[in-house]
């Protein structure tokens, strides 16, 4: 065996007091890794459960399945930002890129939602899914909450009027996503909405109060002055704010009005909530970084598209 490298085993199980000849030994027992163990395809293949008979409904649960494999991608990348205390303008561009890559899979990906079903099928098996919605993701309003501050996801009606220094607690509920299954006026919630606070409201809240001054938009404002003009890392910032808050979010919009407007009437998603104003970009202003944009490009946020 390569001297170095059994020096190199030795100092690292040194570090970690262990005895590397019985890790070692270890090595004669084990059974070499292959293909399907190490990428577990066949806990992976049988995942698919499907609640009806029509083939198509595999189709929209693999999809799903596949967007939150993509979710957990982005959110990794993301963790390396929020913890790196060193950040350079290289590193931080790198990450912001990957992360675009990976919603522009999201974004073309939408196709084969749109045009990969039968509109027939889909509007029978979708019954069954009640009172489960989309926007019950977590992963994705992880990401959401990761990328930037909370006063830029609270919906665009109070955003102007909240106190910033609210509590979580107050911020979250109005935050823009409340308005999918929550009425203003009486502050009751729908079942889609209470059962998804049931589950993660006390996991969210915990997650907000580490990347409130760790998400990605606070890490770009805490760069040095010169760093933030770097035109590589802007570009790059506003080329994953345009593709999450309007390309990812119009090509989700135009999909579900392809199923959902049945003879010009537009259908209640399966959450009960008014999906319309509460996905297109022009009525939230969902917006990451807001100073990277001109005061006319917010203005026409989500038109122009």
């Amino acid at each position: 065996m390569n001297s170095k490298i059994t020096n190199q085993l030795k100092d690292k199980y040194d570090n970690i007091n262990q005895d590397v000849e019985i890790h070692m030994e270890g090595l004669l027992h084990s059974k070499p890794i292959n293909y399907w163990d190490y990428i577990q395809t066949d806990a992976l293949l049988n995942l698919q459960i499907q609640r009806t008979v029509f083939p198509d409904e595999k189709v929209f649960i693999m999809y799903h399945q596949i967007s939150e494999l993509l979710f957990k991608m982005i959110l990794s990348e993301i963790e390396q930002v929020a913890e790196n205390n060193s950040l350079n303008t290289e590193v931080f561009t790198d990450k912001i890129m990957r992360v675009s890559r990976y919603f522009d899979v999201l974004t073309s990906s939408f196709s084969i939602m749109k045009d990969g079903m039968d509109i027939e099928q889909y509007n029978k098996f979708r019954t069954t899914l009640t009172p489960a919605s989309g926007f019950q993701s977590a992963q994705y309003r992880k990401i959401e909450f990761s990328s930037t501050e909370l006063i830029n996801l609270i919906d665009n009606r109070f955003r102007d009027t909240i106190d910033r220094s609210s509590s979580y607690e107050n911020a979250f509920e109005h935050l823009y996503w409340q308005s999918a299954g929550k009425d203003y006026k009486t502050g009751k919630k729908t079942y889609t909405l209470s059962a998804f606070e049931a589950r993660y409201k006390d996991e969210f809240i915990r997650f907000t109060k580490f990347y409130q001054k760790n998400n990605l938009w606070s890490k770009f404002k805490s760069l040095p002055k010169d760093d933030q003009k770097n035109k590589d890392l802007v570009k790059a910032m506003r080329h994953y704010d345009y593709t999450v808050n309007i390309k990812w979010v119009m090509a989700h919009y135009n999909t579900a009005n392809h199923y959902l407007n049945i003879g010009g009437e537009t259908a209640e998603a399966t959450g009960g909530s008014e999906w319309v104003k509460y996905m297109h970009p022009k009525y939230q202003k969902r917006i990451f970084f807001p100073d990277l944009w001109t005061k006319q490009e917010i203005a026409n946020w989500g038109t122009d598209i």
